[in-house]
């Protein structure tokens, strides 16, 4: 393979192990593109991503443009690097043919599914509330097609009854990190992806937190754990609104969103769930022992 003439695309804190990873392994990274920074905190400050801080500390030189689709301007400086291949994991932005074109090697996308399952935003959710038994990473050659183009390496990760969104997250982040090393070592040859099996998974929106009690307790159980910590689930008692960080099946039943006893457990479309992790707004999160003590719920009230 030898040393090769790398731009890195990418933002949050799932791309950062393959940018260390590339880094480390003695290759050229000519620059680093993320997205720009945007306020944060209680002061909301500008604030650089986590790809872009992580450059930073590694003495790279770091681009940070707002768009770059229609951009004829970045078409041309991202062609003037040089490139052997650009490597993307989690951008955030879409990148046009002239910038797809441009490498040698075209550009690599790490992906958080095993493709042509969970193309899109949100893959690691989606996994997770479809209840599927494993996930993994797919590295592909990109397209102009969304997560569309012929992969080159896929290896599983299995998904655990009770696994969660971060657990599955860091699994993905320091795999997909191994496997584009290899592909770009390898350099295998492109498989085009399936056509039966294309499944999407859309962005993920704070209001797909809102827990619906007429659903299936399983369901919410897969909801709570694939949504936390962002955006959270959550439901509504009179004018409060409470996040549920963790939850478990339990045992009872009656009309959906009652209160069933003191723990909490609450009713379901089927089944109960009982709720173990709770926060109230601008508080912290407790035990639902704990947060019992200082808030009441008490059996036969109706969450909404």
């Amino acid at each position: 393979m030898g040393r090769l003439r790398i731009a890195f695309m990418g933002s949050p804190d799932f791309a950062v192990p393959a940018l260390r990873a590339l880094h480390d392994a003695g290759h050229e990274i000519a620059a680093v593109y993320a997205q720009p920074p945007r306020p944060a905190g209680r002061g909301q400050k500008e604030t650089p991503c986590p790809v872009h801080r992580a450059a930073l500390e590694l003495g790279l030189p770091v681009r940070t443009p707002a768009r770059v689709k229609r951009d004829e301007a970045a078409h041309a400086d991202f062609a003037a690097l040089d490139l052997d291949v650009a490597v993307v994991a989690a951008y955030g932005l879409i990148l046009p043919k002239p910038m797809l074109d441009a490498p040698r090697r075209g550009c690599l996308n790490i992906h958080a599914s095993l493709l042509p399952r969970w193309r899109g935003a949100g893959p690691i959710q989606a996994a997770i509330l479809a209840g599927d038994a494993e996930t993994g990473i797919t590295i592909m050659r990109m397209e102009e097609g969304l997560d569309t183009g012929p992969m080159l390496l896929r290896e599983s990760v299995p998904i655990g009854p009770r696994a969660t969104t971060p657990e599955i997250h860091d699994a993905l982040a320091a795999l997909g990190a191994r496997l584009i090393l290899r592909a770009l070592e390898e350099d295998p040859p492109p498989v085009p992806q399936p056509e039966e099996g294309v499944t999407y998974a859309p962005k993920i929106a704070k209001e797909d937190g809102r827990l619906d009690w007429t659903q299936p307790a399983d369901a919410l159980d897969r909801r709570i754990r694939a949504l936390t910590p962002w955006p959270g689930c959550f439901f509504a008692h009179g004018a409060e609104t409470i996040r549920v960080l963790a939850a478990e099946p339990g045992a009872g039943g009656g009309p959906p969103g009652t209160v069933l006893d003191g723990a909490p457990t609450v009713a379901c479309g089927s089944g109960a769930l009982r709720l173990t992790r709770l926060q109230r707004a601008g508080r912290g999160a407790l035990p639902a022992a704990e947060f019992l003590r200082g808030y009441a719920l008490p059996p036969g009230d109706v969450l909404g």
